[in-house]
């Protein structure tokens, strides 16, 4: 029997939480060893772990694949989320890269200073709802499927997904006219391996407070 992958991060969503998604949402169990402390990432280091000295990292296979994208498209193919062909695959990219210049703003607005959030959450918003929102409530208008692309569930699909949680969390609001929106996230979060991880005590991590965020910040930045 294969061992479970192994996920190497800080106990927080990060970079990492897209990662924990789309395990979620192939039904691959996964374990955690937190970074807590400076020993934990100076070992990590020192043993060679983090080819270039910084986390995530994720233990799959026999490998320690670094670099968020690098371990997302391994998994995605691994497990039949990346489309049947190269055009499939192509536009799989392009809708997963939008989806996560956005949650990577996101990202970043949890360790901003108090005095610069709100322009922050300013354009997080302007942004979702002109630009990212629209573009995908299109290519779903576009070909009335159920999915993003061919129908079937992709990593797209899980990565504009959980966007979207993050950004209903940022803004209740958000989704109101996108309607296509809704009902993917409907759609995708009703199947039952990312069901299980919507409840509460699972893998899913929640917003970072600023008390974790300053510890962090203060213990490894």
């Amino acid at each position: 029997m294969a061992s479970k992958p192994i996920l190497h991060y800080f106990n927080s969503r990060g970079r990492m939480e897209s990662v924990r998604w789309l395990l979620a949402a192939a039904g691959v169990e996964f374990e955690e060893k937190y970074i807590i402390t400076q020993k934990d990432l100076k070992r990590l280091k020192n043993d060679g772990s983090l080819m270039f000295r910084q986390v995530p990292m994720v233990e799959i296979d026999g490998m320690k694949l670094v670099q968020t994208r690098a371990i997302l498209n391994y998994i995605a193919s691994k497990y039949n989320l990346y489309g049947k062909d190269m055009k499939e695959r192509a536009l799989i990219d392009m809708y997963t890269e939008g989806a996560m210049d956005l949650n990577e703003m996101i990202i970043r607005y949890a360790f901003l200073p108090p005095g610069e959030k709100d322009a922050s959450l300013a354009q997080i918003t302007r942004r979702a709802r002109k630009c990212h929102f629209p573009a995908f409530e299109e290519v779903l208008k576009s070909h009335g499927q159920d999915y993003l692309v061919g129908n079937r569930l992709s990593r797209a699909d899980i990565h504009v997904v959980e966007l979207l949680y993050h950004m209903e969390e940022l803004n209740d609001s958000i989704m109101a006219n996108f309607p296509l929106l809704q009902a993917l996230r409907s759609r995708v979060s009703n199947l039952p391996p990312v069901k299980k991880f919507l409840q509460p005590g699972s893998q899913r991590k929640p917003v970072e407070d600023e008390k974790f965020v300053e510890e962090l910040k203060k213990n490894f930045f």
